[in-house]
């Protein structure tokens, strides 16, 4: 038996699916998910989430949002999702780069907390290209 995958966004399913195995980045780290998982929701941040189809690795950038795990299904609900058929590696590169800067240059408490966000966002972009 596999684990029932399924990504929602506002704006419609991002993937539907089963996997071996799933790797989640929550508020607290990243948490493996595997065939008959102890019931949980938790908070997820952004980044990336990795989905293992028996040996193939897909990799999804998630901007943050909550899992639901049940009965070898994960339900899980983003503001935002997008996989690497969905991104151009020269945009997302110079996104992240141009964030990455912005983020340093930042003084007040407050630009550094939206300048992290933006940052967080550009560098799960860029690891889903990457694969990193």
């Amino acid at each position: 038996m596999n684990l029932k995958i399924l990504v929602m966004t506002p704006s419609g399913i991002i993937w539907d699916a089963d996997a071996t195995e799933i790797i989640l980045p929550t508020n607290t780290g990243q948490m493996g998910v595997l065939e008959n998982h102890i019931p949980l929701i938790t908070a997820l941040d952004i980044g990336v989430m990795l989905i293992r189809q028996k040996t193939k690795w897909i990799n999804i950038a998630l901007m943050g949002g909550f899992a639901l795990i049940q009965k070898n299904e994960v339900t899980i609900l983003v503001n935002e999702a997008e996989q690497e058929t969905s991104l151009n590696l020269e945009k997302v590169e110079t996104e992240f780069l141009e964030a990455k800067k912005n983020l340093e240059q930042a003084e007040t408490r407050k630009d550094k907390i939206e300048k992290n966000l933006i940052f967080k966002r550009a560098r799960a972009r860029y690891q889903v290209l990457k694969k990193i």
